[in-house]
């Protein structure tokens, strides 16, 4: 009778706490719930150095598998812990590592000229030599910012980088301009540059985001939003930073320029609804390209990773699938 008390009791304690987090402080409970999600996964947290500067990644299996090591980019104000709803219907045996891009989350936040296109793709540099990455050639995914940076990254690494899958990649002229981009380029010409679509400062602003990043967002608890709106407003200083760096002459379509350089196969998948980034990159990759295959995803706007993980995961797992089966094919013919 005792043992079942306590249980009881231990229960309505927890009960008690998580609730105490949902109204109080639902910014915690998010991030408690993406590290057991993490955990549930099998991915674990870890940090490798350059110097001293700090990589912040998680990763699940060991390399020198028969599959390559699977390198996966986040975009703009996301984190590491993003890939993890297509990470669910990747196979267990995958060596998988995904990395807080510079000044995310756990990675360190720095100085101006590693937030650029250019400081982006060496930094990631750094940490493929520091884990060891660059022994054997392996499989690059980014999205959004993270697109841009794999792609110009597999343009100046080439051995380093065996496929690409590229997920609405920022960095290209495209024939036609986004929602996002005609706002932005407007509120520049009527000089109204305090509010950037991209961050949120509050919960109307935050409700819209989901608006303008998916086809269908889902209908979240004011409690939640509030909880994902916590954890980012603390990071808005150095994101404006990050936007501006991103948005720098120089850089802001190096990926656009490289394309003649990249020499791997590549993978480009693309909501069809996309108001960020406009489907119409497409057709971009596709002419500037040397080897590519295009994955037009119907329903489904810019943050693939939330409105249809599953899908792109397998659309992920066949392209990296037929890719070893040619490399195994090339290796037994003469």
């Amino acid at each position: 009778m005792v043992p079942i008390i306590l249980l009881l009791g231990t229960l309505a304690l927890l009960f008690v706490a998580l609730t105490a987090l949902y109204f109080f402080c639902p910014g915690r409970l998010i991030k408690a719930c993406e590290r057991l999600r993490r955990l549930s996964m099998g991915m674990v947290a870890h940090c490798s150095y350059h110097g001293s500067y700090r990589f912040s990644y998680i990763s699940r299996g060991t390399p020198g598998g028969a599959t390559h090591s699977v390198l996966l980019l986040h975009g703009f104000s996301a984190n590491k812990d993003s890939w993890l709803p297509i990470i669910k219907y990747f196979p267990q045996n995958w060596h998988v590592v995904c990395l807080d891009m510079p000044g995310h989350a756990g990675t360190s936040r720095t100085r101006a000229e590693d937030y650029s296109y250019p400081g982006q793709v060496r930094r990631v540099h750094q940490f493929v030599q520091s884990v060891d990455l660059d022994k054997r050639p392996f499989h690059l995914v980014g999205t959004s910012m993270g697109g841009h940076v794999a792609g110009v990254y597999a343009a100046q690494y080439p051995a380093n980088v065996c496929s690409l899958t590229l997920i609405c990649p920022s960095g290209l002229i495209c024939p036609t301009e986004s929602k996002f981009m005609v706002d932005f380029r407007e509120s520049q010409e009527r000089q109204q540059t305090d509010s950037i679509a991209l961050i949120p400062s509050t919960l109307q602003e935050l409700r819209n985001l989901l608006k303008l990043g998916c086809y269908k967002p889902a209908t979240l608890p004011k409690q939640v939003l509030k909880g994902i709106l916590d954890n980012r407003l603390p990071d808005n200083a150095f994101f404006k930073e990050l936007f501006i760096g991103m948005i720098n002459k120089e850089s802001v379509f190096l990926l656009h320029n490289s394309l003649h350089l990249i020499t791997a196969p590549v993978q480009v998948i693309w909501g069809k609804e996309d108001q960020v980034l406009h489907v119409s990159g497409t057709a971009v990759l596709q002419a500037g390209l040397k080897n590519s295959k295009v994955d037009v995803l119907d329903n489904c706007g810019h943050a693939i990773a939330l409105e249809l993980p599953r899908r792109a995961a397998d659309i992920i797992v066949d392209f990296l699938s037929a890719q070893e089966v040619k490399r195994k094919n090339a290796k037994k013919d003469p």
